[in-house]
Parts: structure tokens; C-alpha cells; sequence
């Protein structure tokens, strides 16, 4: 045993340094972005770009891992904006991984039940109050007594807009399936609103 590890790591010696070179950047990255001496957004942002612009400069150092290097760059580029909020906003989560999953779990439950592979259409409609539903009922359960001390106004209000939005979704399937048709209707209307009575 001792001696096929022996000859395997000697048949991939020329491997190791790339990797250690770039397991220690991303190393350095994690340790840096776990802020465990609590610093500043500021003084994280300095220090992860300072590594940021090493792993660009030496990046040669990589071998062969220095196409993963230049990723890894290109998408620090592009959460840079929001990287660093976290560290200044007390409270605020650092990943959006927990909302990530509320919205795929709820995403898998709505596909389970529909027998879907995609999002049911129904979710664009009325998706802001299914998943509202979905994430509270997560947390607690609800009788019938909690629901009827439901604002009723409020109740109302949301279910107008609803209704509004699946009233826009029938118009613009109606005018997929037959436009002339839509249109032609839509003019008879727009002519009965301009005669006098």
C-alpha cells in the first residue's frame, strides 16, 4: 500500500506546486472573506484586492490551474459591487444562500404537485402571494381563527392587484392565439368609448 502511494505521488510530483500554489490563494481568499479578526468593509475590500491582484501577477505560477485563476478573478470582478456589505451592515447575511434555497424549495414543491418539469405559469401570477404563503407556513402553522383576523382591506387590495395581473395574462394569450382577432375586438371597444351614447 505504502508503495503504490509512493509511486503515485511521485508520477504526479509535477502536479503539486500548481495546486499549492493555488489552494493557498483560495485558502487566503476564504480566511480573508471570513473576517474573523472582524474588520471593516473597507479594510476586507483592501486586503482581497491586494490578493487579487498577486494571484493576477503571478498567476504564471498556477501552471495549469491558471485558466481556474483567471475564473476565479473574473467572477471576484463581478461580485465586487456587493461583495463588502455585509461587513458593515450589522446583521446582514454575507451569501444569499438561505434565500436561495427558500426559492428552490418552494420551486421543487410547486413542480412535485403540479407534475411540471418547469415553473407552473401560475407562479408569475400569483407567485408573491403563494410564496409569502409557503415561507410562513414553514415557520408556524395556522387555524382558521388566525386567518379571520386576517386586514381585510389588505386582503382585498392584494387580491385586485392579483386578479389585474392574471387579467394581463389572459389578454396577452388571447392576443397570442389570435392577434387579428384581439385587435378587432380591442378597436370595437375603443370606438364604442369615443361615440356618444
Amino acid at each position: 500500500m505504502e508503495r503504490l502511494l509512493q509511486r503515485g505521488l511521485g508520477e504526479t510530483a509535477s502536479l503539486w506546486p500548481a495546486i499549492e500554489c493555488a489552494f493557498g490563494w483560495v485558502h487566503q481568499a476564504a480566511h480573508m472573506l471570513g473576517n474573523e479578526a472582524n474588520e471593516s468593509g473597507d479594510q476586507v475590500r483592501q486586503r482581497y484586492s491586494g490578493l487579487l491582484g498577486a494571484m493576477c501577477h503571478w498567476r504564471e505560477h498556477a501552471g495549469d490551474l491558471a485558466p481556474a485563476v483567471d475564473h476565479f478573478l473574473k467572477v471576484s470582478r463581478s461580485y465586487w459591487p456587493g461583495l463588502f456589505h455585509g461587513y458593515d451592515v450589522a446583521g446582514l447575511p454575507r451569501t444569499n444562500n438561505d434565500l436561495e434555497q427558500v426559492f428552490g424549495s418552494f420551486r421543487y414543491h410547486e413542480r412535485r404537485a403540479s407534475g411540471r418539469k418547469v415553473a407552473s405559469p401560475a407562479l408569475v401570477v400569483r407567485g408573491s402571494a403563494r410564496l409569502i404563503a409557503a415561507v410562513a407556513t414553514r415557520q408556524q402553522s395556522f387555524s382558521a381563527a388566525d386567518l379571520a383576523q386576517c386586514d381585510l382591506p389588505a386582503w382585498r387590495s392584494v387580491q385586485a392587484s392579483l386578479d389585474e395581473r392574471r387579467q394581463s395574462r389572459v389578454c396577452q394569450r388571447r392576443f397570442r392565439h389570435d392577434s387579428q382577432a384581439f385587435l378587432a375586438d380591442l378597436e370595437a371597444k375603443l370606438v364604442k368609448l369615443i361615440l356618444p351614447a
